[in-house]
């Protein structure tokens, strides 16, 4: 059994309330960017592609083993994660403060040394790496999804 611990990349829904989807959502549209609390809590973000080969590493492991937690050990802050988001956009989207709510939890990061021990695995992608080929893809995504001039004057 995996326990999965935050994941992003591409191909993350802008409005799924994820905190990176949230974030990139908000800076790449010039919008103000949403911290709950201080931002001082912390979260892991673990790569997709690294989430995927730790799967895959338990599917084909041929011996029961427990609970597996996959996730990166790194951990940052929510306003970390906001500066490295607005310096790898270049945007100008100012951060505003939002009541953090009761049920936030003020920390979270796996324990993954039974994914290690046992599967081998560790997340391999830097979170700066990951950031910028999820903000390509929601980039791309904004602009296929943006009405072009000629869908404006056919729709006139």
């Amino acid at each position: 059994m995996a326990r999965i611990f935050n994941t992003y990349g591409p191909r993350l829904s802008p409005d799924d309330g994820r905190v990176v989807s949230n974030v990139v959502s908000q800076a790449l549209a010039g919008e103000d960017i949403t911290i709950y609390g201080d931002g001082s809590q912390t979260r892991s973000f673990c790569y997709v592609a690294d989430l995927v080969d730790g799967l895959v590493r338990l599917m084909e492991h041929d011996e029961p083993c427990g609970p597996i937690n996959l996730g990166n050990p790194t951990e940052l802050s929510v306003r970390q994660l906001v500066d490295v988001v607005l310096q790898l956009t270049g945007s100008s989207s100012e951060v505003v403060h939002r009541p953090l709510p009761t049920d936030d939890p003020k920390r979270r990061r796996p324990d993954i040394t039974r994914a290690h021990d046992v599967l081998g695995w560790t997340p391999r992608t830097s979170l700066e790496t990951g950031l910028r080929q999820t903000i390509v893809w929601f980039e791309q995504e904004s602009r296929a999804r943006a009405p072009s001039r000629d869908d404006a004057r056919l729709s006139a």
